[in-house]
């Protein structure tokens, strides 16, 4: 989509940190990849395996990073950087920055018995408000969320359309929730009793620190009888899975389908890649990378990067891989060697007297 604002390249520069090659006083008002950028586009350019994209560019300028301004061939002006994707970060904040709370509460709004709103809330339409609830300053809750009894949401928070805070949950400052979130949703627990399953009731606590975001649909249980809780400055992705007393570090992020049962704990700064799944009671250490699709099923010490189901060290599964891979050829080889033994046991004379 097209921002508000319209930028030389001189002021793209000053907001990225950047300089400019070229006629700095061209106006872009986008920014859009090398291959689908048009005329007052700033096309983006940071990875060396979109270069062949650039001749054909309708860009009217670059946005390049310094290891690849010297490998272009073309005349267009642009704005160089260090590091493309940090000054893509400053940009884009720049040209479309968050929307403010409108502040006021909709009309069509329900707020239950003491609900306590900061200065500058914006309730939207057929928000539900549960008795004692308590928003902080600045908090925007959109169109249908639904917030439990004597949940809290911290200032300066974003809760988008249709998230479901179930009770008692905690939210903490700057946190966004897109659509769609659950938090404090009961975790899976039953016991076997008299021939059938039996809830056991989940009376824990669903806590977010400050600064977190979760995708769309992504569910959070609350504790069974402890906490489930997301570390400050955590990231979750859509469609990822907490279950009851998980329990992660600061700064963790977790891609798409990501899965992690019961009671396992991440320290600081963990990465699982889209659709990793980790069994309950587990300790994954600060530092520790979870490939894509791995399945963890022990514990993993700080700084490792594990792969594969089950996972194991990543060196370990690109040795597994590469030998796998050589399968065919070794089967061949084999049966090739068994039709010689076979045609040198047909040619070997009868041995008399056996």
């Amino acid at each position: 989509m097209r921002s508000e604002v319209v930028c030389t390249l001189a002021e793209v520069a000053s907001i990225v940190g950047g300089r400019v090659e070229g006629d700095e006083s061209v106006t872009v008002e986008r920014i859009a990849p090398v291959a689908d950028a048009g005329r007052g586009d700033l096309g983006f350019l940071a990875d060396r395996r979109y270069l062949e994209g650039v001749p054909e560019t309708g860009a009217s300028a670059l946005l390049v990073s310094t290891e690849l301004a010297d490998a272009l061939d073309t005349p267009l002006p642009r704005v160089v950087v260090d590091d493309g994707h940090r000054a893509l970060q400053a940009l884009l904040s720049a040209w479309y920055p968050v929307r403010a709370p409108d502040p006021g509460v909709h009309p069509t709004a329900v707020l239950g018995r003491g609900v306590t709103l900061g200065e500058g809330v914006e309730i939207g339409p057929y928000v539900v408000l549960g008795a004692g609830c308590a928003v902080g300053d600045g908090t925007r809750i959109d169109a249908h969320c639904v917030v439990g009894e004597h949940c809290t949401i911290g200032p300066s928070s974003v809760l988008h359309p249709h998230v479901v805070l179930y009770a008692g949950t905690e939210v903490g400052a700057r946190v966004t929730l897109h659509a769609g979130v659950r938090l404090g949703v009961d975790g899976f627990g039953y016991a076997w009793i008299d021939g059938g399953h039996r809830k056991v009731p989940q009376v824990g606590g669903c806590i977010v620190e400050d600064d977190v975001e979760i995708g769309a649909n992504t569910t959070l249980d609350r504790g069974s009888i402890g906490d489930t809780r997301v570390g400050h400055g955590t990231k979750l992705d859509n469609l990822v899975h907490l279950a009851h007393n998980v329990q992660t570090g600061p700064h963790c992020a977790a891609a798409a389908m990501v899965g992690i049962a019961g009671s396992s704990r991440l320290g600081t700064g963990v990465f699982l890649g889209g659709q990793a799944g980790v069994i309950g009671h587990l300790e994954l250490g600060d530092g520790v990378k979870v490939a894509a699709k791995a399945a963890v099923f022990r514990d993993v010490p700080p700084g490792e990067t594990v792969a594969g189901i089950p996972a194991r060290p990543n060196r370990e599964f690109l040795r597994s891989r590469a030998q796998v891979e050589r399968l065919p050829k070794l089967l061949d080889r084999v049966a090739r060697l068994e039709e010689r033994l076979a045609r040198l046991e047909d040619d070997d004379p009868p041995v008399r007297g056996a």
